[in-house]
């Protein structure tokens, strides 16, 4: 009979086993690479944890219920169970095989479904469910055994892992961040230093960052926001090797214990980021997530990703809350003189957060033990599922059979990636019917409007929803960008994001808002004037590396995502401003608006830009996006000033402000 204990009752094999069946539903268990689990060594468990620890680990094997009830008193919010010891070391073991596996390159990413979680555990203690630090064990396991000096685990459980934190505040070759239910140090697990202002010691200050949540029922863009205006800038100057995650779902919505709103499309959008650092090398290790349903679709959204597939559309309105900005700002503010990104931004403290009185009401009302999961009922956990059955109808969709299409002009079957597949161009008496049916007034001369063949064959497969993505080369870039534009919007697409690099004369009408355009030029167009539908950002590549980071992330994504568009298409013209780095992080990076329908309409046909845009497309490895450098301080200035223009219309550039901004 297994023993029962009040205190962990919520953290059940059925955790394991429901997600395991909502992947084989998925049919996503039979396209991953299975990787064999061990247990995990002692000498591997003591480059983390005390010998001692380790022995009262070990010695609870043979005890009965009297003894093991004795030795789980010592720990905070802990039960061992004769099997503890054992299922823990699979769990270490198994976390450390999809190390190996992505390190030694058999697979490009991973993630391991294991239990007994473990952020909260210590070098001498067990806590929180947790009795050895999976994630942090392979982290120092990764530096160890593969020479890594940088490594960055993201921590999206709800609860702060206040064990990972302890063991890596004194390590650069660390950087660990973790968002958490805090609530002024009501939440458990109630400790001073999960606020944003434990930063690391010694050596490691500016390596631990901490965002606090100081309420419940955080969103998909509180979430989005913070990866926008903290995570992201730091994650790419620190430039990790390796990022693991400390993956929990009790962030996710009708969890009890995080009783937040998120919902599960949001965690391919997160981890869609991450792919990105670090030549994509991403091992994902599950932590908490304790309604069953929630956790399921939140583990398929992220195994999906991992895949390949394309990102379902974010839901829900693109604001981030009051409370969220107060503490990205006061996060922004404690890191500022460890960062080179936040040199110049202009941070400041806030003391007065507006969720101070909220607290004040509901003094004693939230007990800091945890779990509390009785606050939630069955009655809410049914909901739950029933919404939740319905959403994930609505946002999943068929994956288009062909990712990445182009057509084979120019040659340029003989040097995309093999991933590629080759469309036939359209037929020139179709293209003159359209054209004089439609575009007349753009298409002026015979030798333009042939150039439209190949762009406007790939498009309708995009638009048809055939292809996922695809990329066209043009001889009249500005031209065929905006037939294409123009065409998506008559073929019934109501947002079409558009961004155009380089010199180019830009002929869309915005005014009806069925598009977006931001022009990201070197001068500053003068018959055209920022609005709400067209914002021109001047910007000029840096020499010495890529600084387009702070725009792309500081403005660019927070603007696209807010307003959510059907369809993104990048043009890029002659004298461009931007390296190839820089493109290739812009496209890279957009691939998770509009269910990654993303077209790529390329006037410069060189071909190691062509390449690199195609890699990105493709997916089946991340391109190249050059040294990181910081940006000047005219550069933060510039895009200071857009994001203050335009928050109002676009509210995911929100990253500082008070209650006045919000009302």
């Amino acid at each position: 009979l297994l023993i029962f204990s009040p205190i962990c009752d919520i953290e059940v094999p059925e955790r394991l086993s429901s997600s395991y069946e909502q992947l084989k539903s998925y049919h996503l268990v039979e396209r991953c690479v299975h990787v064999p689990v061990r247990e995990g060594s002692e000498e591997e468990i003591l480059l983390v944890h005390s010998l001692e620890h380790l022995e009262v680990a070990k010695s609870t094997q043979t005890m009965n219920e009297e003894e093991l009830k004795r030795v789980s008193e010592n720990y905070d919010a802990f039960f061992f169970h004769p099997s503890t010891y054992r299922c823990a070391r699979l769990a270490v073991g198994a976390t450390l095989q999809l190390v190996d596996a992505v390190m030694s390159g058999k697979v490009r990413n991973g993630m391991a479904l294991v239990r007994p979680p473990g952020h909260h555990s210590q070098r001498n203690a067990a806590n929180g469910f947790c009795l050895f630090n999976n994630v942090a064990i392979a982290a120092e396991y990764a530096k160890l055994k593969y020479g890594l000096q940088r490594i960055l685990i993201v921590d999206w459980d709800v609860h702060h892992g206040q064990g990972t934190q302890y063991i890596f505040e004194e390590d650069p070759s660390v950087l660990y961040f973790s968002w958490h239910r805090y609530e002024h140090q009501e939440f458990w697990p109630s400790l001073k230093e999960s606020d944003y202002d434990a930063v690391g010691l010694g050596k490691g200050k500016g390596f631990n960052i901490n965002l606090p949540w100081n309420k419940v029922g955080m969103g998909n863009s509180d979430y989005l926001a913070v990866f926008f205006h903290v995570l992201l800038p730091m994650a790419f100057e620190f430039d990790p090797e390796l990022v693991i995650v400390s993956s929990g779902y009790d962030s996710g919505i009708g969890d009890p214990e995080g009783q937040m709103n998120a919902t599960p499309e949001v965690f391919a959008h997160l981890t869609h980021f991450l792919m990105q650092l670090a030549n994509g090398k991403l091992c994902v290790i599950l932590e908490g997530g304790y309604h069953l349903k929630s956790l399921g679709e939140s583990v398929c959204m992220t195994v999906k990703t991992l895949l390949g597939d394309p990102v379902p559309q974010i839901t829900g309105e693109m604001a981030p809350c009051l409370s969220a900005v107060e503490s990205i700002q006061n996060v922004r503010a404690a890191h500022k003189p460890y960062w080179k990104w936040l040199a110049y931004e202009d941070t400041s403290f806030l003391q007065n957060l507006s969720t101070r009185s909220h607290l004040l009401k509901k003094a004693n009302l939230n007990p800091s033990t945890k779990p509390d999961s009785k606050i939630t009922n069955n009655n809410t956990t049914v909901k739950v599922e029933r919404f939740l059955e319905l959403h994930m109808k609505n946002i999943l969709f068929p994956v288009p059979p062909i990712k990445t299409a182009t057509t084979g002009s120019e040659g340029s079957e003989h040097f995309l990636p093999k991933h590629v597949q080759l469309v036939k161009e359209m037929d020139k008496t179709e293209i003159k019917g359209l054209v004089s049916g439609f575009y007349a007034d753009l298409v002026k001369e015979d030798k333009t409007l042939l150039s439209l063949g190949s762009m406007l064959a790939i498009l309708d497969k995009i638009l048809r929803k055939e292809v996922c993505n695809g990329i066209a080369a043009s001889p009249t870039a500005a031209l065929s960008a905006a037939v294409a534009l123009r065409h998506s919007v008559r073929f019934g697409f109501q947002r079409v994001l558009c961004l155009f690099v380089g010199d180019m004369q830009i002929i869309p009408n915005t005014e009806d808002g069925k598009m977006l355009i931001i022009n990201i030029c070197e001068k500053e167009p003068s018959d055209k004037i920022s609005c709400k539908h067209y914002i021109s950002l001047n910007w000029k590549e840096d020499a010495e590396g890529n600084d387009f980071f702070s725009a792309v992330l500081g403005f660019i994504l927070p603007v696209a995502y807010s307003y959510q568009p059907n369809l993104t298409v990048i043009v890029v013209g002659p004298n461009r401003n931007l390296g190839i780095s820089e493109i290739s992080l812009l496209v890279a990076l957009l691939q998770g608006l509009a269910e990654s329908r993303i077209f790529a309409v390329i006037e410069d046909t060189e071909i190691s830009l062509m390449q690199s845009v195609a890699k990105a497309l493709v997916g089946a490895s991340t391109p190249p996006f050059g040294i990181y450098v910081p940006p000047t301080q005219e550069k933060v200035n510039k895009i200071k000033a857009l994001r203050d223009q335009f928050q109002q219309e676009w509210k995911m550039l929100q990253c500082s402000g008070t209650l006045s901004d919000f009302i």
